[in-house]
């Protein structure tokens, strides 16, 4: 497929690939320091305040088919644009392959609909090598970002509390929620087993921080964006704000093919294709800065070859698309008897847990060298469309603690009592933990396969470990423990080692990082501690790529304080003129 390319006029400071965290973050801190910044996104334009994107406080029957199906992956009313299978743009899998990869087009990319849940490695974080063995070290560490991590705190706005626990470090917090039913009994089990509650530490604001953002009015709906802007989203607290008051061009359904080089072997700028006319365009810069995510980061890395880098750009160690990893995750529910015939109030919250449990177990003494956290959810939050299409398995299990099945009936007006009765009765729990970064897990350019713009497409190759499967092991257990102390009547059947303990594939947690991780030796990794390529000193990465190691912990927090660490270090050699 050839393209007509058209050479832009425009010329940059910096071109940014990108405006999910990493990328949103480097569009604020570069023009604001001045620099006449571009971001270049896939997707289209979007903020939640405007008409035609506001799907917020709607009920779930005005959905276009009543929830029959929808054109986006987690229901019609969710932000996310995209989703794990896009038409025109596809990904390959090698042979025992179970990666899925998720991909949000739009403005913020997948901030705008994630779980807000925002919090910060902790010191052994950064060096789970030299306590376990396994993997690398980061070249830096907690102190080094732990500044960074404060002014995001400041900017963006989080609400928690200090608890004073080493690895899950205590930030500037907003007043948290109060816990919700569910949470209060979750809260009593987990007293008895010796698991800590703690209150959730989320991307919300309880409080005000500035005249140009909401304070949330708890409609349990931040999957849809807010539309008073009270959560954290990329394109509302970031992007946008840097176009109000700095030099940033927004380009917006502009697919990157490639990174242009010089003779040097120095990034000159990108080369994109235009969804809109199908024309490819050249943008110019002194720096290039890619923040598309860790997959479209590598894949853009390795599309960009050229005399000088001849395996993708920054890729003579081989390292670009290697260690790739993400989260894992497991989940299990239940019905709780005692809250049947429950009072009937308004529940919804925030859109999120209001409690959590961090990690609280030495590994030295578990199979297994990573931790996990455990997100809950449960409530009386709106219900989905076709809620009661649950009922006959929820009357089955209420049926062995009352002895007799609910005489209510299957349809009509039974049925609408029996779902008065249950509504507000399951609880769940989720577990959410760090994996092993391997060299074997790695994503590569298909030779075969190119999207509908031309472009080729990413490769996938991962597979579990032991370490993996047997940390979701043990997260089946604690979900028991914590289920049945709760008087909990468990949903389907604990999985086994023959379906990997339940375990998601790989990328579905949408966690992944570690593509272009950073090292103090270029031989084993692909960016300095400054998220600098090792070969080309004018690129810069600043999403999940850089992550040297998983945590048990989300990466959202982490990717934005990494991208305001690695912004400031390009102002200083900007302004040198070392770059």
């Amino acid at each position: 497929m050839s393209f007509e390319i058209k050479e832009g006029s425009q010329e940059y400071d910096a071109i940014i690939v990108g405006s999910g965290a990493g990328g949103g973050m480097a569009s604020k801190i570069l023009s604001e320091a001045g620099f006449r910044v571009a971001v270049v996104e896939a997707g289209g334009d979007f903020d939640p305040a405007k008409e035609e994107h506001r799907t917020q406080l709607r009920f779930p029957w005005e959905s276009p088919r009543r929830g029959a199906g929808t054109i986006r992956p987690f229901g019609d009313f969710d932000a996310a644009i995209g989703g794990w299978l896009i038409d025109g743009e596809p990904y390959t899998k090698s042979a025992g392959t179970r990666f899925d990869w998720f991909r949000s087009r739009m403005l913020g990319g997948r901030t705008n609909h994630w779980g807000r849940i925002s919090l910060r490695f902790g010191p052994n974080d950064f060096k789970r090598s030299s306590i376990d063995g396994l993997g690398h070290d980061w070249p830096i560490g907690y102190d080094d970002l732990k500044p960074y991590y404060d002014r995001v705190d400041k900017l963006i706005g989080v609400f928690g509390t200090k608890e004073g626990i080493y690895n899950e470090p205590d930030g500037f917090f907003l007043p948290p929620p109060k816990p919700r039913l569910h949470e209060l009994l979750i809260k009593k089990s987990a007293d008895k087993a010796n698991i800590p509650v703690i209150p959730s530490r989320l991307s919300i604001l309880t409080r005000p921080i500035n005249n140009e953002r909401g304070v949330c009015f708890f409609c349990n709906q931040c999957n849809r964006a807010c539309q008073a802007y009270a959560d954290f989203s990329s394109g509302t607290c970031l992007v946008k704000p840097a176009m109000q008051k700095g030099k940033v061009d927004l380009y917006t359904n502009s697919m990157v093919r490639k990174v242009t080089t010089n003779d040097r072997g120095e990034a000159t700028g990108v080369s994109y294709v235009s969804k809109e006319d199908m024309r490819e365009y050249k943008l110019k810069s002194r720096v290039v800065v890619l923040g598309a995510s860790a997959c479209e980061s590598a894949r853009i890395m390795l599309n960009s070859k050229s005399k000088t880098h001849p395996d993708g750009l920054g890729n003579h160690s081989g390292m670009v698309g290697r260690y790739l990893h993400d989260s894992t995750g497991a989940d299990r529910m239940a019905v709780i008897p005692d809250l049947v015939d429950r009072d009937r109030y308004n529940e919804d919250g925030t859109g999120g847990m209001h409690v959590y449990t961090p990690w609280w177990l030495d590994n030295k003494k578990l199979d297994f060298a990573r931790g996990y956290h455990i997100e809950f959810w449960g409530g009386m939050g709106m219900p989905s469309y076709g809620f009661g299409t649950g009922m006959d398995t929820l009357r089955s299990h209420i049926k062995d603690e009352f002895g007799t099945p609910s005489p209510n009936g299957g349809y009509g007006a039974g049925l609408k009592k029996d779902i008065k009765r249950f509504f507000g009765t399951t609880v769940g729990m989720s577990g959410r933990g760090e994996s092993i970064p391997r060299y074997e897990n790695y994503c590569e350019i298909d030779p075969l396969t190119v999207d509908k713009y031309g472009i080729p497409v990413l490769k996938f190759n991962y597979n579990w470990t032991d370490q993996e499967l047997n940390q979701a092991k043990h997260m089946h257990d604690t979900f028991e423990e914590l289920l049945t102390g709760m008087g909990g009547k468990l949903l389907g059947t604990k999985p086994g080692k023959e379906n990997e303990y339940g375990l998601h594939a790989p990328g579905r947690i949408i966690h992944e990082v570690g593509t272009t991780r950073m090292g103090n030796d270029p031989s084993n990794s692909v960016l300095n501690s400054n998220c600098q390529s090792h070969d080309c000193k004018n690129l810069f990465v600043v999403d999940g790529g850089p992550f040297v190691s998983q945590a048990d912990k989300n990466p959202t927090w982490t990717i934005l304080a990494l991208a305001w660490r690695t912004s400031d270090y390009i102002v200083d050699q900007m302004k040198k003129q070392n770059i």
